[in-house]
């Protein structure tokens, strides 16, 4: 084990006992197109033990630029399944688990069970709140990412310690087909992968109740602090612990 991932942990606080946390956590990534290409592949060679990748597309032409699991021999494949065959390939090591189908209200509870982490790679809000419920629920860390053409912005989220998703955007956007340069969730993607690792090791500071925000045009990085929204529908009702919706 220790030659696979003998740079990482050389890192401060890290060391063997840091690997092995990773070795035995389970994250749901929920999405495998450009924010869960790069948070899967990551994830995987970090040496996290189980991955349980959702998605519910296949593999088309215009995901090629942006979402690297695949190349153009995928072209109609089930991206979990596609990404799970990659993912194992990466690291034969670890248990990659792909499913393919959508995140509901009520699939996510059974998605989200006994998994340590949940990590945002979807592409539109109502599925994020579905997720950002049953994390809330089920006191799981939420990771959240978003992009829009050269931009991006990530967080983590801790139930009933720090702003939910629904406080920190109340209404859900149109539904919209968006600018995306690929680059853009690689950055965001890599972001929130070691925004995991972190969390799952013990290491360093989190973006807890931070929003970080990246601007591709300037090569920028900005902070917006966040606060938990008392009157929340989502989270208000948390006092440090979780309580049924």
């Amino acid at each position: 084990m220790t030659d696979r991932y003998d740079r990482q942990i050389i890192i401060d606080g890290f060391g063997i006992g840091g690997q092995e946390r990773l070795k035995h956590s389970r994250v749901l990534i929920a999405g495998a197109g450009g924010l869960g290409s790069a948070i899967s592949i990551y994830l995987a060679i970090a040496g996290v033990g189980s991955l349980r990748i959702v998605d519910k597309d296949e593999v088309s032409l215009s995901n090629l630029n942006r979402q690297p699991l695949y190349q153009a021999t995928d072209i109609g494949r089930r991206k979990a399944q596609a990404a799970e065959e990659k993912l194992r390939k990466l690291n034969p090591d670890i248990q990659v688990e792909g499913i393919s189908g959508t995140i509901t209200q009520h699939s996510v509870f059974q998605l989200v069970d006994d998994c340590d982490i949940i990590v945002d790679a979807m592409d539109n809000f109502p599925t994020r709140y579905a997720l950002n419920r049953a994390a809330l629920k089920r006191d799981v860390p939420f990771i959240y990412g978003g992009i829009y053409g050269l931009e991006g912005a990530v967080t983590t989220i801790i139930p009933g310690k720090t702003a939910c998703l629904k406080c920190i955007f109340p209404e859900s956007p149109r539904p919209a087909t968006f600018p995306v340069l690929g680059a853009a969730p690689g950055i965001i993607g890599c972001l929130q992968a070691m925004e995991a690792i972190k969390y799952i090791v013990g290491i360093g500071d989190l973006l807890t109740n931070r929003l970080l925000i990246f601007d591709g045009f300037s090569m920028k990085f900005r902070e917006v602090k966040l606060e938990r929204y008392p009157q929340c529908p989502d989270c208000s009702p948390l006092a440090g612990s979780c309580t049924d919706f």
